[in-house]
């Protein structure tokens, strides 16, 4: 017997498995999954014949979902689900060996302990063991099918000292994916390459990281939860330097003078996991080191909004001082953008998981946070709260993402092969900016699970 599921749920286990070609002949209608999703199937628009076609999908030897059964030309809808529900039925008999394929390789434990107790970073027990973050768990279990580990070390940066910076890869593995591009990981740098419409942009990922000293000028008790004053303060002088400091060193890695790079725009993907929150209130801060410039706004006598760019030559704190204006920095050019999310965090993954129903039923997550308000005299964001579930969300994997465009690249990166998320680029001194319907620019995911009679 199949049952609907969502298309959040089914694309939880195939979207790594469907390849990008699909979207230029097919639109998907109809997703099923039968005993009790051990087989998956959907029914689809053949978009250059204008019929119907469907594919069955089960588990391979390495616990991936791939297609077992597929047909097509028929002339209607309920005809293509009436098949598929028969080959359904029919492959439910057969045992679990038969949808082997005898190819590919095995994926990644990533949650079987490898590292002592001690060494565990705080966040990975978080979510390898807590209910409230199960639905993170779960989807990204259902990640590591798919994920090579270039570098052979994966797993235990991911329990131990790295967690930061592994999860924002596998967010940006994700997220191209849902992109619909090719990715290549074959090459240990840059850690993507991506393939689209016969272009190719190299993408690597770049953190954040908390200082192993704690920086001259800083009150680390305002900086656990700052006022609004503080944070001005803080995006000054403090957070340009935090972000300039991890770009500077990937820059200087001269990665364009790779053979597999050379010729091919080259993107630097950077989140801000240098404290707790952070991300929160630190975004501002990166266009004003990657362009020079710091935005100031009035209201007209008119009631009209006026916003003005201003320069800014370098960021002080203390003693320490940087040129403003990554983008125009020496070597700069073989850079074509930077590309940046508040939302590459374990809330994302929790509430991706919730959405296609993944985890602990007992769980209620309420997001809360501020989006772009598209009313051109706003000043500043819109409030949001949302309830997380999976009939009522549609979020996706690059919401709240920006690329921020080099006006100097060689090799600029074509807008179209990343179509979902915000573009800015920077024009006679103005950032002018393509933003989606929703984008928010920061959230919250509060996790409420009821307490046992």
């Amino acid at each position: 017997m199949s049952t609907a599921i969502s298309c959040a749920r089914f694309n939880a286990y195939v979207g790594l498995t469907r390849s990008p070609a699909t979207e230029l002949f097919s639109n998907e209608l109809e997703w099923f999954a039968g005993q009790g999703e051990r087989l998956l199937g959907v029914v689809m628009l053949d978009i250059i014949d204008y019929d119907f076609a469907y594919v069955v999908l089960a588990r391979d030897e390495h616990q991936k979902f791939r297609a077992v059964a597929f047909d097509a030309s028929y002339p209607s809808q309920d005809e293509a689900r009436t098949r598929l529900f028969q080959e359904m039925d029919r492959l439910a008999l057969l045992d679990d060996s038969e949808f082997h394929q005898g190819d590919g390789l095995a994926g990644i434990d990533l949650f079987s302990p490898i590292t002592h107790p001690n060494k565990q970073n705080l966040a990975f027990k978080l979510i390898h063991e807590d209910e409230g973050h199960s639905s993170a768990r779960s989807i990204i279990q259902e990640m590591m099918h798919h994920y090579r580990d270039v570098d052979g070390n994966f797993v235990e940066q991911f329990q131990s000292t790295a967690f930061d910076a592994r999860l924002w890869e596998l967010y940006l593995f994700a997220y191209l994916n849902e992109e619909g591009l090719w990715i290549d990981r074959e090459h240990h740098a840059p850690d993507f390459m991506v393939t689209k419409y016969g272009e190719t942009v190299c993408v690597e990922a770049v953190t954040v990281n908390p200082s192993q000293s704690p920086m001259p000028g800083i009150d680390q008790a305002k900086l656990k939860s700052p006022s609004p004053e503080y944070v001005a303060e803080l995006l000054a002088g403090y957070m340009p330097i935090k972000f300039g400091s991890p770009l500077f060193s990937k820059l200087s890695k001269r990665y364009w003078e790779l053979e597999h790079v050379q010729g091919k725009p080259l993107v630097f993907a950077i989140a801000d996991f240098h404290e707790t929150g952070s991300m929160m209130w630190s975004s501002s801060a990166l266009f004003q080191y990657l362009y020079g410039v710091r935005h100031d706004f009035h209201v007209d006598e008119d009631g009209q909004l006026v916003i003005s760019s201003l320069k800014v030559e370098s960021h002080r704190l203390g003693e320490k001082e940087i040129p403003s204006g990554f983008f125009f920095q020496k070597d700069a050019e073989y850079v074509s953008a930077v590309m940046f999310s508040a939302s590459g965090t374990i809330s994302k993954f929790n509430r991706m998981g919730k959405q296609a129903g993944f985890g602990s039923d007992r769980v209620r997550m309420i997001r809360s946070g501020t989006c772009h308000d598209h009313d051109p005299n706003a000043a500043l964001p819109k409030p949001f709260t949302i309830e997380v579930t999976p009939d009522a969300v549609t979020e996706s994997w690059g919401e709240g993402l920006s690329m921020f465009h080099n006006p100097r690249a060689l090799h600029p990166v074509p807008e179209e092969l990343f179509p979902s998320i915000a573009h800015h680029h920077f024009v006679d001194g103005q950032i002018l900016s393509r933003l989606p319907e929703f984008h928010p620019y920061s959230s919250m995911t509060v996790i409420l699970i009821p307490r046992d009679e």
